[in-house]
């Protein structure tokens, strides 16, 4: 069984889209979920959802460890075609997942009390970003 999510984004950041996901294999009994993301500025995790503290420490972290390309640290980067934010959205997406596999119980994702599934976002400008979906049944 397969589907695609879409997020749209506003900016660096996370977007939770758990209840999309969480809704979709109802009533589809046991397996295993894939998620992968279709794009290669951005990243997917599963992180705490009850204190926005966390998203936000979050991005300023990972800003801080990867500036934009204007930063005199990142004067090395040559691929800056599409801006500042350009060449630092692809490495913080290959540091990070591009795709989670999530155990699924009687049609539900198997998530902890506190997680959520996120689209990390990495680049300046608003995007429609893909999520496809696989859920292999045992």
């Amino acid at each position: 069984m397969q589907t695609t999510f879409s997020v749209k984004t506003r900016g660096p950041g996370l977007y939770e889209f758990t209840g999309e996901v969480r809704d979709w294999p109802r009533g589809h009994g046991d397996g295993l979920l894939t998620l992968f993301v279709r794009h290669t500025s951005c990243s997917l995790l599963i992180q705490e959802n009850a204190d926005p503290d966390v998203r936000t420490d979050m991005e300023a972290f990972l800003s801080r460890l990867i500036p934009p390309t204007t930063d005199p640290s990142m004067a090395y980067l040559r691929h800056t075609a599409e801006g500042p934010d350009d060449m630092p959205a692809h490495i913080k997406a290959a540091l990070l997942p591009v795709s989670l596999s999530i155990p699924v119980q009687a049609g539900r994702p198997v998530l902890g009390t506190w997680q959520g599934i996120y689209l990390y976002e990495h680049r300046i400008a608003p995007h429609r970003r893909e999520i496809a979906a696989h859920l292999h049944q045992d």
